[in-house]
C-alpha cells in the first residue's frame, strides 16, 4: 500500500515525519502481519510505502497513520493521501 502525500503542507509534514523516524518505526512495526515501512521523501512531500501480510494490517497501518498525523502534524493543514493499495508481486530485501 502507497499513501502520497503532495499539495499544501506536505512537505511540512515530511520535515515533521524525519524528526520523528525512530517512533514511526516503533508505531508501524507493531501492526498486524507488519513485513515492511518505507519513508520517502519528495520535491512536493512524499510517500509512505507499507507492506502487510494480510488487508487487516494495511487497514490498521492507514488508522495509525491518519491518528498520528492527526496528533502530531494537524498543523501542517495536510490534504488525506492519495492510497494506492494490491497485492505484492515480487518483495526483495
Amino acid at each position: 500500500m502507497v499513501r502520497n502525500y503532495s499539495g499544501p503542507g506536505a512537505v511540512e509534514l515530511f520535515e515533521s515525519l524525519a524528526q520523528h523516524t525512530e517512533e514511526l518505526e516503533e508505531l508501524m512495526s507493531s501492526v498486524e502481519g507488519f513485513v515492511s515501512y518505507t519513508l520517502v521523501r519528495t520535491a512536493k512531500g512524499g510517500y509512505a510505502v507499507t507492506i502487510c501480510e494480510t488487508q487487516a494490517g494495511i487497514d490498521e497501518s492507514v488508522l495509525k497513520a491518519k491518528k498520528w498525523v492527526e496528533a502530531n502534524a494537524a498543523d501542517t493543514g495536510v490534504r488525506p493521501p492519495e492510497v494506492i493499495s494490491g497485492d505484492v508481486l515480487i518483495h526483495c530485501d
